[in-house]
């Protein structure tokens, strides 16, 4: 799984367009739940079913705090799923491996 960082709102736009799979880890630092989140991803990472799929990491203190407002973040960390530029579906908080897995399989 190729993981990209966005260090603007033009690099987020810009992800969602290029990529017809990707993740969305929208964190933040000293958040215990984004660190607990990331490493589910790097499990995820490992599986099979993670082929083909793109990990775009967006960090709050990069960002700001108005452009998580806009999108209707309401907490960190967030995982959004995006297939062919569209969101899929949105899961705050903590999500276990399985659950990433879960979601990029219903989705993708």
């Amino acid at each position: 799984m190729q993981t990209l960082h966005a260090s603007s709102p033009d690099d987020h736009a810009a992800a969602i367009a290029a990529h017809p799979r990707l993740l969305v880890d929208y964190y933040k630092d000293n958040c215990p739940g984004c660190k607990m989140l990331d490493m589910s991803l790097q499990k995820f990472a490992a599986d099979p079913a993670s082929e083909g799929v793109v990990l775009l990491k967006v960090k709050l203190e990069i960002v700001g705090e108005d452009f998580f407002r806009d999108l209707g973040l309401r907490q960190t960390p967030t995982l959004a799923v995006y297939a062919d530029g569209q969101e899929a579906v949105r899961l705050p908080g903590f999500q276990t491996p399985a659950q990433v897995t879960q979601a990029a399989a219903t989705h993708f």
